[in-house]
């Protein structure tokens, strides 16, 4: 019989651990032993009853669940207690999971697999590719918690959300789950959890347009609390320290000191290397340069004096003993250059004076000066109120000047001054750049406490030159140069040599500024020495203070009043409005056509309501769609509605207003909005006029000046007639500039419409004739072709009008011609028959005369007897008819060549004679 063998497995204490059931109905638990690999064999611990589920242990502390008792954190680690805390991003922590995921816009297949949040050490980075990456993590808490974290969000070209979905399938509100960017360095975000299981969501959605660099969002010290207990601690991480046991937190280093992971005390670095605070490590200096250092003035003496001290950058990282390759002449580093030289104070800014302890105090109002000492403005005058600084031996006190945190970037913006206007304000400033890499100066305009918008920006090295800005808007708002001398990350300062320099800033229209000059203003009746503004479209005569009124058709400049120079003429076929403070259109037009013809009217309200357009589509790098939306206000009476674009990316909802104006707008499904649109500018605030060469109109519009057009930006709109385009909105762009314009300065759009046609005339239809039917005639109206107008006047109706027929006139032709042919018939018998008589009386005559030749027969055988005529023609009319006298008429030559002619005795009897 063979011996059968038994294999019994025993656990070691490291081979399991332990972990709580679910708490059932009574709040009660068990405690399980759990293999740390799946194994058949037995010999776990027996479950045990475990602690009430509302147990929990306090911060610095952990649960064991051996004994099931709490127990403070040894050194160099840290507990919170009831939550759970990520700060070490070496690699991606337990539970968090990453992926990159393809929107599927226009079917356009685009790999994502690589677009993930990346561990960098102290923090997490997200993608900066057209793809959405998404950041999650899962938790259950006992009771209802909080979630806190620290972000970076410099560039909103990024869509950067946060929201959490909790068991029952809800989530964060759609409006408070879009992060705001980033006014300075990290910003906190907090966020209530309810009890049971949540799942975090951190999700981005790069934007990069073509040619932009996308800053990626960070991440940092993410701490979920409401979980009922920890199980252990967390070692301090590099660059921090809990010295005593029993810490909820771990203490950074400081500079010049670092420490491991899971440190109890920080160690010093060595004389010839440096660290920043909460450092993981030394690193070796490099030699001094002079980009290391810095001179400064001390405040002004009773002599007018100053000292110019030298100071070393702070923190000092560099060594003055180390060798190195700098630009001396000895080839090491460089020494800080003495201090105490005396030097003359510079002059105090304009508007303000030097006092008695040389220092500076602005002039009271009413009073202005060159920056010695102030003096009253003469009667009749007024001082010009702003700020303008051009001496910088000390900081302004509206000005302040901070870092950021390893970005390398600096800002001075106005701070604790209202510079609330009165009427238009404009800032102005000369700065110039210099830069080794991709350094960019940023120009900011803050209307809020937490926005900052964009004006403009300058990449690389750039000349000394001068900027101005256009204030618009009667707010206080806030004015932050920035100062970022590379794009990329890093924590060494290899381009410290790069600067901005800011050599003068002007403000004007400044409430609580000061004045460097009096102005000529105009003089009310009631008091001499008081100013009064002038009224609306008069300027201030130079040097009198005497309003004049500007010339019909012109606008007078709101930032310059002074002089006739100050009254602008409106272009051609515009007028300026009831304030003269701008040109309008009424959408009508008058225009001569070609040959000196008549004057064709156009009419373009149809057109004047605000339309939108879009650009071809566009792709980015990686297939990303998007297009240029444009927005344009052609013409208007006062009061009009003006063309609005609006960045709603960002909860600022920032939005430029004008004739015409532009944004970029991003596919919807990005942010599940119906339109995403963001960066919109103005591409035209002023109309120049409306010009024409008969077709087709030309209307352009202008905006300030930038510096990337040096001459500002211009907008051309044409109008085309074309009777076939039924849409209002038909508007196409140049096919050799899809985006509307080939340089970003000039645009130019074709305007293609049925009421871009002149109102119709009398002379743009033609009227036909019918035939007459029945007595009755029509009168149709057609207008010519093919049609070029629209409006006006309108197709008159047809007409109907009475006739007479063909078969009527021929009727009277007819009967008319037998008349006529009568008539001759009658008058040819009356002449043939006289005709005749006379012939007979001849005959008589010659029968009637003697034998004697040329003897004449006597004068009464010749005459015609009184009643002969009457008599004869009794006999014809009683004695022969019509076919006799025919018949007879035959017979009046005889056989012989001799005439016969009838006689007629006194008795009627007719004889022949031959």
């Amino acid at each position: 019989m063979l011996p059968v063998l038994f294999w019994v497995c025993f656990f070691l204490q490291s081979d399991y651990h332990f972990e709580y059931t679910d708490c059932d109905v009574l709040g009660s638990r068990w405690r399980v032993a759990v293999p740390n690999k799946p194994d058949t064999c037995t010999g776990l611990p027996d479950p045990v009853k475990g602690t009430q589920c509302t147990f929990s242990c306090s911060e610095g502390e952990f649960l064991d669940m051996r004994s099931q008792e709490c127990q403070k954190c040894s050194g160099g680690t840290y507990s919170l207690g009831t939550g759970v805390a990520f700060d070490e991003w070496d690699s991606m922590p337990a539970g968090f999971i990453s992926h990159g995921m393809n929107m599927n816009i226009a079917d356009i297949y685009t790999n994502c697999s690589n677009s993930t949040w990346i561990p960098k050490g102290d923090y997490i980075a997200s993608n900066i590719d057209e793809c959405t990456s998404t950041l999650s993590y899962a938790v259950s808490l006992k009771k209802a918690g909080t979630v806190s974290f620290e972000y970076f969000y410099p560039d909103n070209t990024i869509f950067f959300e946060f929201y959490v979905q909790n068991d029952q399938c809800e989530s964060t509100d759609s409006e408070g789950r879009w992060m705001r960017t980033s006014e300075k360095d990290w910003t906190p975000h907090n966020l209530k959890l309810n009890r049971g299981n949540n799942v975090l969501y951190w999700r981005t959605t790069s934007f990069a347009l073509v040619g932009s660099a996308v800053k990626p969002v960070l991440l940092r010290n993410i701490a979920i609390s409401g979980v009922a207990y920890t199980s252990e601690c967390f070692h301090c991480k590099p660059g921090t320290y809990s010295a005593k046991p029993g810490s909820a937190h771990c203490t950074p280093c400081p500079a010049d000191s670092y420490s491991n992971k899971g440190a109890t005390v920080c160690q010093q670095c060595e004389v010839d290397k440096y660290a920043e605070a909460g450092s993981g490590s030394c690193k070796r200096r490099p030699a001094c340069t002079t980009s290391d250092y810095f001179y400064t003035h001390t405040p002004c003496d009773s002599k007018g004096q100053t000292q110019l001290m030298y100071k070393w950058i702070e923190p000092k990282i560099c060594s003055e003993i180390v060798e190195g390759t700098v630009d001396n002449s000895t080839g090491g580093s460089v020494k800080l250059p003495a201090s105490g030289q005396m030097e003359t104070c510079p002059p105090c800014n304009p508007g303000f004076s030097v006092t008695n302890t040389s220092g500076c105090e602005p002039c009271p109002h009413g009073s202005y000066s060159n920056g010695t000492a102030c003096a009253e403005c003469p009667v009749g005058t007024e001082p010009v109120v702003g700020f303008e600084y051009k001496w910088w031996n000390k900081m302004p006190d509206n000005m302040r000047s901070s870092v950021y945190s390893r970005e390398y970037r600096w800002e001075v913006g106005s701070q604790g001054q209202s510079v609330e206007r009165s009427e238009l304000s404009r800032i102005s400033f000369v700065f110039e750049t210099q830069c080794t890499a991709d350094c960019t100066l940023y120009f900011m305009a803050g209307y809020s406490e937490r926005t900052n918008d964009l004006v403009e920006h300058w990449s690389g090295t750039t000349r000394k030159q001068s900027y101005s800005y256009l204030v618009k808007s009667n707010s206080t708002v806030s004015f932050t140069w920035g100062f970022q001398r590379t794009q990329a990350y890093s924590e060494v300062r290899q381009y410290s040599s790069d600067f901005a320099k800011m050599y003068t800033v002007q403000i004007t229209n400044v409430v609580g500024g000061v004045a460097s000059q009096c102005r000529h203003c105009a003089l009310g009746s009631g008091s001499a020495s008081e100013c009064v503004p002038c009224p609306p479209a008069h300027y201030m005569v130079n040097g009198t203070g005497v309003c004049k009124s500007c010339p019909p058709n012109t606008f007078i400049r709101a930032d310059q009043t002074v002089g006739e120079a100050a009254c602008i003429h409106c272009g051609p076929n515009t007028h300026s409005n009831k304030a003269h403070s701008a040109c309008v259109s009424d959408c009508r037009l008058d225009l001569q056509s070609t040959g000196g013809g008549e004057v064709l009217q156009y009419d373009f309200t149809p057109l004047a309501n605000i339309t939108s357009f879009q650009s071809s589509p566009r792709f980015t790098s990686k297939g990303l769609r998007y297009f240029h939306q444009f927005r344009v206000g052609l013409c208007g009476e006062e009061g009009r509605e003006v063309a609005v674009c609006v960045d709603n990316v960002t909860e600022s909802r920032k939005e430029v207003r004008g004739y015409a104006c532009q944004s970029t707008v991003v596919p919807s499904e990005v942010r599940g909005q119906s339109v995403v649109s963001s960066q919109p500018f103005t591409i035209g605030d002023t109309l120049i006029g409306k010009r024409s060469s008969f077709t087709p109109w030309c209307i352009p519009l202008k905006y300030e000046t930038t510096q990337a057009c040096k001459k500002g930006r211009t907008t051309t709109i044409r109008l085309r007639c074309d009777p076939t385009v039924a849409r209002k909105d038909q508007i196409t762009l140049p096919s050799k500039c899809s985006e509307g314009t080939c340089d970003g300065c000039s645009f130019h759009f074709l305007w293609r419409s049925l009421y871009a046609c002149p109102l119709c005339t009398e002379s743009h239809y033609r009227e036909i004739v019918s035939a007459c039917i029945q007595g009755i005639q029509r009168t149709t109206y057609v207008w010519q072709q093919p049609l070029q107008c629209t409006g006006g006047v309108s197709l008159p109706a047809q007409t109907v009008s009475a006739c007479v027929t063909l078969d009527f006139w021929l009727k009277v032709g007819v009967s008319t011609g037998t008349v006529a042919a009568i008539l001759l018939i009658s008058i040819s018998c009356y002449f043939w028959k006289r005709t005749r008589k006379l012939e007979y009386k001849y005959s008589k005559l010659m029968m009637t005369a003697g034998d004697k030749e040329c003897e004449l027969p006597a004068a009464d055988s010749c005459a015609i007897m009184e009643g002969e005529d009457a008599e004869d023609d009794l006999i014809y009319l009683t004695k022969k008819s019509f076919f006799t006298k025919i018949k007879s008429f035959s017979r009046e030559r005889s056989s012989d060549g001799f005439d016969s002619v009838p006689l007629k005795s006194s008795s009627g009897l007719e004889m022949e004679m031959s």
